[in-house]
């Protein structure tokens, strides 16, 4: 898939999820009551982007060399069996208010857990860090999984340029601060950590690209849109990744439940389907290898 047309996908599912967002008010009755819950406020403060040193790009997935702009991804080669899948775990101050009025019951979504964890798949997560820190047993299980990788997908899913769906934004100057105290956030959760990071609806240009360069982090869009963001149904989501999918993909879902209800009913088809075509999700690392 181009990436013009994969901007267009994302950009209906962010709009459409902006909207969503504001006026969600249920979830199904099956949404776990598991997760422990933290005060939704950060407890630590931001640290600079000088503060959080990147890794040498040798030693964790993802890490690239710093000072260099940012390097974008959208899949792996085009060879072998393996695929990845990629679960986004958004969480704005508007979704965390839904969760303190009651109107949404849960945005961590237990049930694609408990499937990925029975079949042994693997899968990699790009995690806010207001999603962590509302979901810390959560996030300890995900980082407890050997097959399972974390990534970044900053602190609260703001956008970064001026034009990105209705996304509330901030300037560019905070990125950087943005993304590393979002590692930092993750950090003390170990598991299998990256430098990889993944911008809410896929917004970048120049200038957000240069100001990564401290980080020596890979900015993982994706060749694959799920369209799992207030679907309503979960043959089209089954449809949108095996229609597209292909060796080295990238398939982009999301973990959040209230706010993408049709990802757990639509992944065991997906999996299967995956099979048929004699493809094997893998964690993003490997399939990015030689990319």
């Amino acid at each position: 898939m181009n990436r013009p047309r994969l901007r267009f996908l994302w950009g209906v599912l962010v709009a459409v999820a902006v909207l969503g967002s504001a006026a969600c008010a249920t979830t199904r009755a099956s949404s776990p009551d598991g997760p422990a819950f933290v005060g939704s406020s950060a407890t630590t403060a931001a640290p600079s982007a000088s503060a959080t040193a990147a890794p040498r790009a040798s030693t964790v997935p993802g890490a690239t060399r710093v000072g260099t702009r940012a390097r974008v991804v959208d899949h792996g080669p085009r060879t072998g069996d393996k695929v990845a899948l990629t679960f986004d775990a958004d969480m704005t101050d508007g979704m965390l208010q839904n969760l303190r009025t009651g109107k949404v019951k849960s945005y961590a979504n237990l049930r694609i857990l408990d499937l990925l964890e029975r079949d042994k798949v693997a899968a990699t997560f790009f995690l806010t860090g207001k999603w962590v820190q509302r979901y810390p047993d959560v996030t300890r299980r995900i980082a407890g999984n050997p097959r399972f990788e974390l990534a970044n997908h900053t602190y609260g899913h703001a956008a970064f340029t001026g034009d990105c769906y209705d996304l509330p934004s901030l300037p560019v100057d905070e990125l950087a601060g943005d993304v590393a105290k979002t590692f930092e956030v993750i950090k003390p959760y170990g598991g299998r950590q990256t430098r990889y990071f993944r911008f809410p609806g896929l917004c970048h240009d120049a200038a957000t690209l240069d100001a990564l360069a401290p980080l020596g982090v890979t900015v993982v869009d994706g060749d694959v849109v799920s369209g799992d963001p207030f679907a309503t149904a979960w043959k089209p989501l089954v449809r949108a990744v095996l229609d597209h999918v292909r060796p080295g993909s990238v398939v982009i879902m999301h973990v959040t439940e209230a706010n993408a209800a049709m990802t757990d009913e639509a992944l065991p088809h997906i999996l299967e389907g995956l099979r048929e075509r004699g493809l094997k999700p893998a964690p993003l690392s490997e399939v990015l290898a030689g990319a």
